[in-house]
């Protein structure tokens, strides 16, 4: 049963436009609300074709199953189901917190297993490509674009290094940084489970001092101040401090188009679990660096594991070698 509401009638149209504006105040990227437009139009288009009235103040559990039959007979495939099922339940859990409905009927649709995709890591080669390029823009004889290098450098490293996703990323505080000796580490806190931190390369701690040292100048510069590790800017000034996941996105789009490599996070990302496993890392560590569940498999990633083969040690050796230039 729906609650009071502040709409005349629950319009589906209506309803999913603002879900969609919710999702874009949030920092969600181009490609997740793509994504969730694609899974709810199978929703709407099934009440279409069902005769069904987009008004769906009397959506109810019976209805719920007969889209899960929906699903069953349109979809071959699990992960094509779970998408639109876990689409839709999480379009519900929204209407739920905005009072249209007092319970979420379609918690109560079982979704189809997940199964994992083929891994497809940014190549070794890239990696060190990438790499590369950001040493030479750190040498910019523009402060800014110099220090937006550095800041990427960051990025690159907590990505390649310690496996953190964009949206990790996105409101990482200086703080979260703990540099220990040889041994720093990341501390990620997650709304689902206590704080755990990931260690990063070595090279990580001089990358790091020299990043905050430059920024603290750019900050002055700028007439700014903030705690996150990351910034926004233009090539002139610091406009404010942290990045949206689809900015971080942004930056990868831009260096793969100019270095022509497979680049994207996600990819980079795989290429850290190749490279944990590379190393010998414990399974249960890696399971809880990448912060999933103990049930997570890694299978795919094991079976695959001769034809990716990542180190860590590059990244010290070339940076030096770049610092003995200066």
């Amino acid at each position: 049963m729906q609650k009071n509401r502040s709409y005349n009638e629950l319009d589906l149209n209506e309803l999913q436009r603002d879900f969609f504006l919710k999702l874009k105040s949030m920092g969600r990227s181009q490609n997740t609300l793509k994504n969730y437009k694609t899974d709810l139009d199978c929703f709407n288009h099934y009440l279409l074709k069902n005769d069904k009235d987009t008004d769906i103040t009397n959506f109810n559990m019976a209805q719920v199953q007969l889209y899960g039959t929906y699903l069953e007979e349109k979809y071959n495939s699990d992960n094509s189901r779970r998408r639109r099922v876990q689409a839709l339940r999480i379009f519900f859990d929204y209407l739920v917190e905005q009072n249209l409905f007092e319970s979420n009927p379609v918690r109560k649709l079982p979704t189809s297993p997940k199964f994992l995709d083929i891994p497809r890591p940014t190549p070794f080669i890239d990696v060190k490509t990438l790499w590369v390029s950001l040493l030479e823009e750190s040498t910019s004889k523009n402060e800014m674009l110099a220090l937006i290098a550095r800041r990427n450098q960051i990025v690159m490293l907590l990505i390649y290094g310690a496996g953190l996703k964009v949206s990790d990323l996105s409101k990482l505080k200086t703080s979260n940084i703990f540099l220990d000796g040889d041994s720093p580490r990341v501390l990620i806190n997650h709304p689902k489970r206590d704080p755990y931190t990931i260690p990063l390369p070595p090279i990580f701690k001089t990358v790091l001092e020299e990043y905050l040292l430059k920024l603290s100048d750019m900050k002055i510069k700028s007439a700014t101040n903030f705690d996150e590790l990351l910034f926004n800017a233009n090539p002139y000034r610091i406009l404010s401090g942290s990045l949206s996941p689809r900015g971080l996105e942004v930056i990868f789009e831009d260096y793969r188009k100019k270095l022509q490599i497979t680049l994207t996070p996600k990819a980079l990302r795989q290429a850290c679990i190749f490279k944990w496993l590379t190393q010998d890392h414990n399974e249960t560590l890696i399971k809880e660096w990448m912060g999933v569940a103990p049930t997570y498999s890694l299978k795919l990633y094991k079976e695959h594991m001769l034809n990716h083969i990542y180190n860590e040690n590059f990244l010290g050796e070339l940076y030096k070698n770049y610092l003995s230039k200066d």
